[in-house]
């Protein structure tokens, strides 16, 4: 049996073509699509249509990550202030952008468990047991995983941190595939897993693809997003052309200032970047 499991694509059309292009050479069983498929990137709309024409005519299956959700919620929701709407500004573009598409992802699962071979369990979702914005790193240590993982399954395949992790917790293994659209391990490449269940047990595999980020790059300028994606749209784009999550350092910075009232969030990431190295 062979699964390939492959999340974060955030929009990025050339880095899901790349994917979806060696996955259908690696021809799997199953494939699943582990959550935050669209925003953050330029081509969410072409992302979903891609991925809804996979789901039709190959069963490919999705699961719903923290950016679906978000995207729902915006188009759901009024902003409750002017810093709520300068922050959301970039998911509010993707909820344009989306259209009516968006109203697919509604019945998306926030859980798959698949029954493998020899009563192998594998459980997919985005995040952790504990959320889908709450995942599992290397930096987490062992004790704070008794919320974060299933008790009950042999191979727990998580996402959302945009990093590939290997780890085991109380004989559950743990795969975290990493993004394919906007990997933050400083390796830009794409990034997805094959799992296959040979000599009695799941074996995994990262596998890392370049992919044409010339033309994502491109998708960015003229797709409209840094202009009209607000203040975190050149963010989020920093962050995708650096590889690296830069998220958490502005937050530490940055969120009593903002709270305060005492600078906007325009100039708040204005300050930030300037001093990135």
């Amino acid at each position: 049996m062979k699964i390939a499991v492959f999340s974060d694509v955030q929009g990025n059309l050339p880095a899901m073509q790349t994917v979806v292009e060696h996955i259908r050479r690696w021809d799997p069983d199953l494939v699943v699509m582990n959550g935050d498929l669209v925003n953050r990137g330029p081509s969410s709309d072409r992302c979903l249509e891609l991925f809804l024409q996979l789901r039709d005519e190959a069963g490919w299956l999705p699961v719903r990550g923290n950016h679906e959700d978000y995207v729902l919620h915006c188009s759901d929701n009024e902003p409750d202030s002017t810093l709520d709407l300068d922050m959301r500004r970039f998911a509010d573009w993707t909820a344009r952008q989306l259209g009516p598409l968006a109203e697919s992802l509604r019945d998306w699962p926030d859980h798959l468990c698949l029954h493998g071979p020899a009563d192998d369990w594998l459980h997919c979702t985005h995040g952790s047991m504990a959320g889908n914005r709450i995942g599992i790193s290397a930096s987490i240590a062992d004790e704070d995983l008794a919320p974060r993982v299933p008790s009950d399954v042999h191979l727990f395949v998580v996402a959302h941190t945009h990093k590939p992790l290997e780890r085991e917790y109380q004989g559950v293994r743990i795969l975290n595939v990493g993004s394919a659209g906007s990997p933050f391990d400083e390796d830009p490449r794409a990034s997805y897993a094959q799992i296959e269940h040979r000599h009695g047990r799941w074996q995994t595999r990262i596998v890392r693809l370049d992919y044409d980020r010339d033309q994502t790059e491109r998708d960015f300028r003229q797709s409209g997003f840094l202009d009209e994606g607000g203040p975190l749209a050149r963010f989020i784009f920093e962050e995708w052309r650096r590889a690296r999550l830069m998220m958490p350092h502005f937050r530490e910075r940055y969120r009593q200032p903002l709270l305060a009232g005492e600078l906007d969030l325009h100039t708040a990431v204005e300050r930030f970047l300037a001093q990135v190295d």
